[in-house]
């Protein structure tokens, strides 16, 4: 009672717990990266082990106080130097723990594996428990040394061990897991290990080291991982505002070996990526194609309404035959009248033959069309087109007008290229060095793929069109006239467009000019 009632206890006891834990901390530390060496099932198991021990340990020599006090008459006299008991223990001790934080640091520093066929070989629990009681034994001493020299009352030294082990018990998990998911803050402890080792052998050796020293230093890195702890974790907040697909092609370049090209190297040009990369050219556009295709829209791959070629039932048969001849192609869509007055879809030699059987095309050989909205995903429509087994999915808006139409080779075409057929042109034609003449309908991913310019989709937040000529609109604001120019700066140099073709209210031919000055010809070169 008169301990409970008498306020420099309290004052002791409190002090004394703060002390026993922050000493405690180095052990909660190095039972944390030991018990990652066994099994998840056992780590729990073998923290509550070793801390318990360490209270019995520590209890045990709070309990042979005269008998510590002794450890400091001198057994070993080597000259000038005189080594006690209790220096032989720090001795040991700190070689010790040297030894083993210089080894647990190579194997994280030199990537050693402990991978083997194909799973993880754990170490053995009782050699894990071994060396925290060995460790327990060193840390011990040292605690229990501090608890003798703060405090006189044997009740409060083993009350503030007690104390101080629950709450390191408490801890020991959240703190394991905290080191082991930041490989950082490993070595960071195995560095803290090697300085108090270091300490340990200096002070067996009779050289003390103020632990103020340690404290300082130790408080000083902690707080410069904690300030690099933030910024990684501002870095993988800002990494998860790009795109996903930008991302993932940074990984593949990584995985290939390869260095990703940043935004100042693609600004002055200074990109080798066709010379010595991992991708030609061709193969670089087949790839950014591919990751780019869940992000388009249906009308960048679609073949407009204006440009599909459909056969009109009501036309004499004869001229549906030479329509169906004449076009290179192996569906048509079959209407009465107009393209949105949809009967059904005909196979060219279904439709030759009919005719050239029975005289007409008949509707019962027609199949049955497949419509897709013009919001449908890229993605969702590859399935569809897969169950279509060849034919055509015609794409309609929400009052049910046809758009246009997709083929499998439309989808093919978004990852790999431009493959017009017989009756068409390319849609972009080199006219000279640095001169393309382009059509309008063009796709803006395949325009900048082949004049090796990208941004150009990202200049403005509209997403309203896909193709050159929409681009052109929304640049000029408006409908341009014949021979109209802009000139637009990009990351790749200046362009110069000019309309040279206009059909009605659509732009169908676009000239466009690239201006490089000498020092850019050389790179373009180089790259080629």
């Amino acid at each position: 009672m008169e301990l409970l009632l008498d306020p420099a206890a309290w004052v002791g006891l409190i002090t004394l717990v703060v002390l026993e834990i922050v000493l405690g901390i180095d052990n909660l530390i190095f039972i944390a990266i030991l018990a990652d060496k066994l099994p998840p099932a056992q780590r729990d198991r073998a923290r509550v082990i070793g801390l318990s021990l360490a209270l019995i340990m520590r209890l045990a020599l709070l309990s042979a106080i005269s008998w510590l006090f002794k450890l400091t008459a001198p057994l070993i006299t080597l000259g000038p130097l005189a080594l006690s008991g209790r220096d032989l223990i720090l001795i040991v001790g700190g070689f010790f723990l040297v030894m083993k934080a210089t080894m647990e640091m190579h194997e994280r520093v030199e990537g050693v594996s402990h991978d083997q066929s194909g799973s993880r070989m754990y170490a053995s629990f009782w050699v894990v428990v071994t060396q925290i009681v060995v460790l327990d034994a060193v840390f011990s001493l040292d605690a229990v040394i501090t608890a003798v020299g703060m405090v006189d009352h044997l009740a409060i030294m083993m009350a503030a061990v007690i104390i101080a082990i629950g709450i390191m018990l408490v801890a020991s998990k959240p703190l394991t897991r905290f080191v082991n998911a930041h490989p950082t803050v490993v070595i960071l402890c195995l560095g803290f290990l090697l300085m108090i080792g270091f300490a340990l052998v200096a002070e067996g050796f009779g050289f003390k080291v103020p632990k103020g020293y340690l404290y300082a230093a130790i408080g000083f890195s902690v707080a410069i991982e904690a300030l690099n702890q933030i910024a990684r974790r501002n870095m993988r907040h800002l990494e998860t505002l790009r795109p996903m697909r930008e991302r993932t092609a940074e990984g593949i370049l990584r995985m290939l070996g390869k260095r990703p090209i940043n935004d100042e190297e693609v600004a002055s040009g200074d990109t080798l990526m066709a010379a010595d990369g991992p991708f030609g050219r061709e193969e670089r556009n087949m790839v950014s194609g591919v990751l780019k295709l869940a992000d388009r829209n249906v009308h960048s791959i679609m073949t407009p309404r204006t440009d599909i070629s459909w056969i009109d039932l009501d036309d004499p048969p004869e001229d549906i035959r030479r329509e169906v001849s004449e076009t290179p192609h192996g569906f048509f869509p079959v209407c009465r009248g107009s393209l949105d007055n949809m009967v059904g879809i005909g196979r060219a030699k279904d439709i030759i033959a009919d005719i050239l059987i029975h005289g007409h095309l008949r509707e019962s050989s027609l199949r049955p069309p497949i419509h897709v909205h013009e919001t449908v995903r890229i993605l969702d429509l590859m399935e569809i087109l897969k169950s279509a087994r060849g034919q055509l999915v015609l794409v309609i808006d929400e009052f049910g007008a046809v758009e246009g139409l997709v083929t499998p080779i439309d989808i093919f075409e978004a990852i790999a290229g431009d493959f017009p057929d017989e009756d068409e042109t390319p849609d972009i034609i080199v006219d000279k060095e640095y001169r393309w003449i382009v059509d309008g309908a063009t796709d803006m991913h395949h325009f900048e793929q082949t004049l090796q310019v990208e941004g150009l989709l990202l200049d403005t937040d509209n997403d309203d069109y896909s193709t050159v000529a929409g681009y052109l609109l929304q640049r000029f604001g408006r409908l341009p006239e014949e021979h109209e120019t802009i000139t637009l700066s990009t990351a790749r140099g200046k362009f110069r467009f000019e309309v040279l073709e206009r059909e009605g209210r659509r732009i169908a031919k676009v000239l466009v000019e690239r201006y490089v000055d000498d020092e850019q010809q050389s790179k373009d070169a180089h790259v080629a």
